[in-house]
């Protein structure tokens, strides 16, 4: 099953958490330092918290569609190449606390789409704690 994702860099990840988990009846899939994600199954979505500065306003950080296999990405990077678009691999990545083979191209007002899967688990051993300053270690959410 493929989902659209929406990432969100929030201010509150705490807030963010407890409002998001009450607007879709969910709790959080993954939850990381500076980092939360939620698998919701209807709507088909991933949506996707980053901790940003405080004070700043929730913005969006990046869009992607979250597909079930490398062979779809490799799919997607072909068919966005024929299509025209310009087009950035990135496989065995570590990002947002997962390890992914994606594809990235850019939208026309500059935002950033990606195209990916995930093919493993990083830093398990983080689930559920929620130090900032554990955010730091590889495999958190800024990467994207």
């Amino acid at each position: 099953m493929s989902r659209v994702q929406l990432a969100l860099r929030v201010a509150d990840l705490d807030a963010a958490v407890d409002f998001y988990s009450r607007l879709f009846d969910a709790v959080p899939a993954k939850r990381r330092p500076g980092y939360a994600n939620f698998a919701i199954a209807e709507p088909p979505l991933k949506l996707v918290l980053l901790e940003g500065a405080a004070g700043e306003a929730t913005r969006m950080d990046h869009l992607g569609v979250e597909v079930p296999s490398t062979d779809e990405v490799t799919a997607a990077t072909n068919r966005l190449a024929d299509a025209g678009l310009a087009t950035r691999v990135e496989d065995n990545t570590t990002c947002c606390y997962a390890v992914q083979d994606k594809v990235w191209v850019t939208g026309p007002g500059g935002e950033p789409w990606e195209v990916y899967t995930v093919t493993g688990d990083a830093r398990p051993d983080l689930e559920g704690k929620t130090a900032a300053e554990l955010s730091a270690v590889a495999g958190d959410g800024t990467c994207c």
